[in-house]
Order: structure tokens, then C-alpha cells, then sequence
């Protein structure tokens, strides 16, 4: 299962009622963070889950509202214990920008393992049995979009197991996708797994205008989280020029992406309440929520 935690909801600026829009994911106790704007560690803290076994940060630009939290937060991971590598992963330029904000966060006891996504076409790497794939969006910087899958292998085939005298001590490593080699013999796990069943799928998308990619990158996920900097549709101008979105532009890419759950996030800080708005989604895109600090829930397999 996964736990998703939107830690913050807003844009541009941290209010007393508001953090800036951020994203923590958790799976077997292991977590991922999406973008890291000012004040961001306080929310992690109210979550509980701890700091030390965070194993990446993801960013989707560099604005000051998505990267300024990071100094902070490395240092509150050192202090955490932490000794093993973490990873950063952004568009290009993260090198850039990690080097200059962390030289108020100096002599870290742990590795910044820096990883630049590409900013031209889809991109997917792998951490454990996670991956995470980006794709460019349409912003004022070199901005990424992420989905984070959790895929699930076929049903291990016991029957099939037993006819080609697979040991039961080796079981465990063909369900998890490890080839193995048994008096001589290769045995792959497609030789003892059914079909690959549906995983777990969580698209995160902020600052940017609606883009075709987007709607077959988050095709079909279980929960998608977009930005809806305005609410009012009179603002339209203004999302076309500072190249953000509008409430009911995100409820249509939900729609269009044929989404299961939709939550919006990153208001602009002239909207006090956003429920007040939602009905431009609905009208869209009916299983929507306007996100709110520290929303949890946990997504389990299908079956």
C-alpha cells in the first residue's frame, strides 16, 4: 500500500493557514518527496512518519516556493541520524541550484546524490520497486511533471512452480521479479507468474498550462493532484500569462485522463477558500477534492 500525505497547498508564498505545495509518499516505510518550498519540513514533522528514511526529493522547477525549504530540511535529515545517500532529482540545473543553497547547509554526515531529469521527453527511473517517470509541462522554467507507480507482478502460479521442481525457498525471489539459476537451468519469473495485475498510480503536476502529454501521462491513475492557481474563470488572462492553471482546466484534464480521485492543490494566495471554486471541477470531473494541508490516504492493491 501507499501512503500519500499533501503536506501543503499553497502557491507563491507560505500563509498562517497555508504551506506551500508539497507532496510526501510513503511505501514500506520508505518515502519520497515532491518540491520543498519554504517552511515544508514543519508539515513533514506534523506527519509523524520521521525524517531518516527519506530517499529522495523530487523537484518540479526551480521557483523559490518549490526549492527554499531545502537547506532546512538536509539539515533536519542529518540530525535525524541519516548516513546513507539521498537522492535529488529535478530538470536540468539541479546541480546549479543545490550547490548554491547548500552552502548554508554545509558538512551534511550523508551523500546528495544529484540525478537531471530530461526536460525534452518522458523519463523513467527506478527506485526499488518504485518507479518514477516525468514529463515535461509548460511553465515560465524547465518544469517536470511526475507520476509515481507502484507496479504489481502476476499471481505466482504454485502449480507451475511444482511441475518445473522449483524448491519453495526460491519462490519468494521469482515473485519479486529475480531471475534465478536452478541445477544448470535459467528460470525467469514470467515462467511462474500470470499476468501483471494493475498497481498503484499517483500523478503530481503544479505550474504549468495544460499540455496534451499531460492527459495520457496521468491516463488512468488512481489519484491525480494538479495545480489550480485561480479559481475565478475572469483570471484566465492571467493563468495564460503566468503560464498557470485554472480549476476547471485541471477538473478537464482529470476527465479527459479518465483519473479515479482528483485533488487540487497550489492556490494563489488570494484565494481564502477554495470549496468555494470547486463547483467549476465538478461540473467536470465529479470524484474531486479542493486539497487541503496535511489530506492523507492510504491506496491499497485492487485485490
Amino acid at each position: 500500500m501507499l501512503d500519500v500525505c499533501l503536506l501543503g497547498t499553497g502557491g507563491m508564498m507560505p500563509l498562517p493557514h497555508r504551506w506551500l505545495s508539497s507532496l510526501l509518499l510513503r511505501y514500506n516505510g520508505r518515502m519520497i518527496l515532491i518540491d520543498c518550498g519554504e517552511g515544508t519540513q514543519i508539515p513533514m514533522k506534523m506527519t509523524g512518519w520521521g525524517f531518516k528514511t527519506l530517499d529522495a526529493i523530487l523537484f518540479t522547477h526551480y521557483h523559490a516556493d518549490h526549492v527554499a525549504g531545502l537547506p532546512g530540511l538536509l539539515l533536519t535529515i542529518g540530525n535525524s541520524g541519516r548516513e546513507e545517500p539521498l537522492s535529488l532529482m529535478g530538470p536540468p540545473g539541479l546541480k546549479k541550484v543545490v550547490e548554491g543553497m547548500t552552502v548554508i547547509s554545509p558538512d551534511l554526515p550523508y551523500e546528495l546524490r544529484l540525478v537531471e531529469l530530461s526536460d525534452i521527453e518522458n523519463t523513467k527511473t527506478g527506485m526499488g520497486s518504485i518507479e518514477i517517470k516525468s514529463i515535461p509541462v509548460d511553465h515560465s522554467l524547465p518544469c517536470l511533471s511526475y507520476s509515481i507507480e507502484l507496479p504489481r507482478a502476476g499471481k505466482f502460479d504454485v502449480e507451475r512452480a511444482k511441475q518445473l521442481g522449483i524448491p519453495k525457498n526460491y519462490w519468494n525471489s521469482l515473485q519479486q521479479g529475480v531471475i534465478i539459476t536452478l541445477e544448470g537451468k535459467t528460470v525467469s519469473p514470467e515462467m511462474v507468474l500470470g499476468e501483471t495485475r494493475k498497481g498503484i498510480k499517483v500523478c503530481y503536476c503544479t505550474d504549468t498550462r495544460p499540455t496534451e502529454g499531460l492527459v495520457e501521462f496521468i491516463k488512468d491513475s488512481d489519484l491525480f493532484i494538479c495545480e489550480g492557481m485561480y479559481g475565478d474563470e475572469d483570471n484566465l488572462q492571467k493563468a495564460v500569462q503566468k503560464k498557470h492553471m485554472m480549476f476547471s482546466e485541471a477538473g478537464l484534464l482529470a476527465k479527459q485522463g479518465r483519473v479515479n480521485e482528483f485533488w487540487l492543490t497550489h492556490y494563489s494566495p488570494s484565494i481564502r477558500e477554495p470549496d468555494e471554486y470547486l463547483e467549476n471541477v465538478r461540473t467536470l470531473f465529479t470524484n474531486a477534492l479542493a486539497g487541503k494541508d496535511m489530506l492523507t490516504k492510504t491506496f491499497k492493491y485492487a485485490d
